[in-house]
């Protein structure tokens, strides 16, 4: 039934992970629904409130519970922490590092520099794809590349999340001229490894945490194309070429 909670949660708030996570084997699913449900909660308490304190207690919450899970293999009543009994000490590890990047969501400061950014993205796409990547499977030689993947997807996501971080009051792109934005999707594209040939090589279980990155290179191809659409809220696929993508994906 957490699993189901999970789902739910996932549903409505992050509907394309929950896309991707339907695709998945059902078996991989019982990973994927409470890591992205995880997600979702660390992702909202910045958001949630205006009292940065209140923020900053709410993400030292979730902290606490993957102590909890980490050290004793039991934590605090809640539907999320009920369905992360599978987590052990490194997934726990790179979930805290992944909470504590989110506390840039909480300040109104810009990234100081590439490498700053960069490094956020990372923390928080490429810890979460990793780690549910390598609980259901996927082995240390693996990660470089899992973690490339999970950058492009990142990229697309904040890409697309400029227009609501702006209208927030947040400065979420070092440099915001066009080209400058074309060139990180390009950057981005470049390093990005075939999601499909990734999966062949890591098996059906670890390669469903990569189904996340069903519509990196296509937003990515977008940007590349027009970075304009970034700053206007135009990026995104249609329906049916999304739903197409992902399908093929799942199936291959």
């Amino acid at each position: 039934m957490s699993v189901a909670a999970c789902a739910a949660l996932v549903e409505r708030g992050d509907p394309d992970r929950f896309r991707a996570a339907m695709a998945a084997p059902l078996a991989a699913r019982g990973v994927l629904f409470p890591l992205y449900a995880f997600t979702l909660e660390v992702a909202r308490a910045p958001w949630v409130t205006q009292e940065p304190m209140i923020a900053e207690m709410r993400l030292q919450w979730w902290r606490d519970a993957l102590e909890e899970l980490a050290g004793t293999g039991t934590a605090r009543r809640h539907e999320v922490v009920d369905a992360m009994g599978f987590v052990d000490a490194p997934a726990a590890e790179l979930l805290e590092v992944l909470i504590d990047a989110r506390r840039w969501d909480i300040e109104k400061a810009a990234f100081a520099d590439e490498a700053a950014f960069e490094g956020y993205i990372d923390r928080t796409a490429g810890h979460l794809m990793w780690t549910a990547a390598r609980l259901l499977g996927a082995v240390d030689g693996m990660e470089a590349d899992i973690r490339k993947i999970a950058y492009a997807a990142g990229l697309a996501r904040f890409l697309q999340a400029v227009p609501d971080l702006e209208a927030a009051g947040r400065i979420p792109l070092v440099d915001g001229r066009p080209d400058a934005v074309a060139a990180l999707a390009d950057q981005a594209l470049a390093g990005m490894p075939s999601v499909r040939k990734m999966r062949r090589r890591i098996g059906p279980s670890a390669g469903a945490a990569l189904l996340e990155a069903w519509q990196a290179p296509g937003i990515l191809r977008q940007v590349r194309s027009d970075p304009g659409l970034v700053a206007g809220g135009g990026l995104g696929l249609s329906p049916f070429g999304s739903s197409l993508r992902l399908m093929w994906l799942g199936m291959s």
